[in-house]
């Protein structure tokens, strides 16, 4: 019932509404794991709350649209890194207008050798697209799945959402096999598996509203189970096509070094930089690194959403500038990021298989809590990893980002800052108490 009304009958902009709805989805999800649930229970319960999505659209996040953009570029043969969509929406006009530039001119003939129903449905896409001014930043493992979704379903909506959701739940499903699997080879319960499988953020966001943190999610539990049965290779490529879906599973390699020694892991490394330039490769452009690299930028630059670090920061800045810096913030919070990942890989005692996914879960969480921007799907990874230590603290947040999506209320997006106050001061106060109680008890 809860997920039905959830699915069905919640727009994000009815935001107490969903904020009850997760509260008591959120509720729910704590009894059943008090209680023990059987194992068997859990998965069942797990796979129907998932396939309860498969028909609706996504209401909490349009990003789908973008998708859709993409796989319609991507089925006709068109790179989608090489133009934004308002280039390709306006070159025709812009073409008539100055027929003497080349630039413009590539750019309409690409939309004059697109079939009919294809340019029809780009048309109407655009308006719904939340960010047309920018280069796509979907890594080649997603335009494949966007390409295949909309190749299938090319005017139809939700043909082409059903097939991007089937893809996501196949993932989920892997990534359940591959929970299990590495639980029995840690040594710990299976039941464990069901802190994810069963978690309300995760199904609500990642199946329901097609977030491709689920491949990423399936591909990096994949890597790190070929690490473990020692097939090195074979977890390389693995690596490959979860950095090929999201760039954030790069920060695992530095935690591989003490793992796999000098020598492995060079060549280990250079194995997954091989398997994500293949990924890349049907891609590749004159302008596909400077347009990606653009995007990435405006991204570390300009946008801002539910950050916590990055917030007080600003706030400083204001107080002394009387400017937002968040093109120096973000920046360099990015480094910072980069530097407290790298000293945790260096100081990580015992570097064991075992521990991996617990010093993987802190780097993660200190990439979060200094990003400018933390959508509540980001949060996925930490949750899975969660399942492997003893550390709590990735399910209060799960359960507590939710508050977040009060700036969708009204289209201003504005943030109630003490909504992200409460979010933040009780994610950070049961971290510190974990942190405390494990040191006490280690």
């Amino acid at each position: 019932m809860v997920y039905g009304v959830l699915a069905y009958a919640t727009p994000r902009t009815q935001f107490w509404q969903l904020l009850t709805l997760l509260a008591v989805a959120f509720g729910l999800y704590v009894y059943l794991l008090q209680t023990r649930l059987p194992l068997r229970v859990g998965l069942v319960a797990a796979l129907l709350l998932r396939l309860l999505w498969l028909p609706v659209l996504p209401n909490l996040s349009d990003d789908y649209h973008r998708f859709r953009w993409d796989g319609l570029l991507v089925a006709q043969g068109v790179n989608p890194f090489q133009y934004r969509p308002d280039e390709l929406v306006s070159s025709a006009v812009k073409a008539e207008a100055n027929p003497s530039d080349s630039t413009i001119t590539q750019q309409s003939s690409f939309r004059r050798t697109l079939p009919a129903t294809v340019n029809q449905q780009l048309a109407i896409l655009y308006p719904k697209l939340n960010s047309p001014h920018y280069y796509s930043v979907y890594p080649p493992v997603c335009q494949a799945a966007f390409g295949l979704a909309s190749g299938l379903f090319p005017t139809n909506e939700r043909g082409a959402v059903v097939m991007l959701r089937l893809v996501v739940l196949l993932a989920e499903a892997s990534t359940a096999a591959l929970l299990l699997a590495l639980l029995r080879a840690f040594g710990q319960a299976a039941q464990r598996a069901l802190w994810y499988l069963l978690n309300p953020l995760v199904v609500a966001e990642l199946t329901g509203n097609l977030h491709f943190e689920a491949l990423m999610i399936c591909f990096g539990l994949l890597a790190l189970w070929l690490l473990v049965r020692g097939k090195q290779h074979w977890s390389a490529a693995a690596l490959g096509l979860a950095v090929g879906t999201k760039l954030l599973p790069v920060l695992m390699l530095p935690l591989l070094l003490k793992r796999l020694g000098w020598w492995k892991f060079v060549r280990y490394s250079v194995l997954v930089g091989f398997m994500v330039s293949a990924l890349f490769l049907p891609f590749i452009s004159l302008d596909l690194l400077h347009n990606i690299n653009r995007s990435l930028t405006l991204y570390f630059s300009k946008f801002e959403f539910n950050a916590s670090v990055y917030y007080v920061l600003r706030f400083i800045g204001y107080r002394l500038t009387g400017y937002n810096e968040i093109a120096i913030i973000g920046p360099g919070l990015a480094r910072a990021t980069a530097v407290l990942a790298l000293l945790l890989a260096w100081r990580e005692k015992p570097a064991v298989w075992a521990t991996l996914p617990r010093t993987l879960l802190f780097t993660l969480t200190i990439y979060y809590l200094f990003a400018i921007v933390v959508h509540p799907w980001y949060l996925a990874p930490l949750v899975a990893l969660s399942v492997f230590t003893a550390y709590r603290f990735a399910l209060v947040w799960s359960g507590m980002v939710v508050l977040s999506y009060a700036a969708y209320q009204t289209n201003a997006y504005l943030e109630n800052p003490w909504l992200l106050a409460l979010e933040y001061l009780t994610v950070l106060t049961v971290l510190i108490w974990e942190l405390r109680r494990n040191a006490v008890n280690a």
